[in-house]
């Protein structure tokens, strides 16, 4: 078990928390890092892009000169894909990129994100995070607390109260999150990530399975 200092919503120490090695300070494996990243990146793309194949196109349905004795080329179509105007041979259609890994990669990769931010010093132990007002200048006044002005910052919670949502909607470098939906994505694109002592509890529950 390793511990760290516990802190108030103001940025005051007022104690200790205890968190295991296996979860929160376990080897970096960069390459499942780097496929689980990989993965959660392709499933962002939005796989929309498309073109029309010849027989799509609109047009083309007269054969734009007869076949022999004009001296042209042959053709069939004008929306034949070596015209210009015409279709394209094995062009981009709608797909969706996404594809899964196991569980256990999944889980590795977390593993591997929580403690390389720990590492870096990044992560930050709270008692909890229930601003007394739904305030964005409430919010801004915690992170300030904290040393934090304009570095992303993912705040990470075992369950999301009304408060914490609309005072942190409105900062463009804030960002919420549930324990249960934490991903090593989320961890590796934060600055600074600000983790409840119920999310810490979660958290390692999950990753000792």
């Amino acid at each position: 078990m390793a511990e760290f200092p516990l802190y108030g919503m103001r940025g005051e120490m007022v104690g200790s928390i205890e968190v295991s090695d296996d979860s929160f300070s376990s080897p970096v494996n960069k390459d499942v890092l780097y496929d689980v990243v990989l993965m959660y990146m392709a499933r962002r793309r939005a796989g929309t892009a498309s073109t029309k194949t010849r027989g799509e196109v609109r047009g083309g349905g007269r054969k734009p000169w007869r076949q022999k004795g004009t001296g042209r080329a042959r053709h069939g179509s004008i929306r034949s894909p070596i015209w210009v105007g015409g279709g394209v041979v094995f062009g981009p259609k709608p797909r969706d990129y996404g594809y899964s890994v196991p569980k256990k990669v999944k889980r590795l990769a977390m593993k591997s994100a929580i403690s390389a931010k720990m590492g870096d010093g990044a992560i930050v132990f709270v008692q909890s995070m229930d601003p007394e007002l739904p305030k964005t200048k409430e919010m801004v006044r915690i992170l300030e607390g904290f040393g934090i002005k304009d570095e992303k910052t993912l705040i990470v919670v075992k369950e999301a109260g009304r408060n914490l949502l609309l005072a942190s909607r409105n900062l463009r470098n804030v960002r919420v999150v549930r324990s249960s939906d934490l991903n090593a994505l989320d961890l590796l694109s934060a600055d600074r990530i600000i983790m409840t002592e119920d999310a810490a509890r979660d958290l390692e529950g999950r990753l000792s399975r």
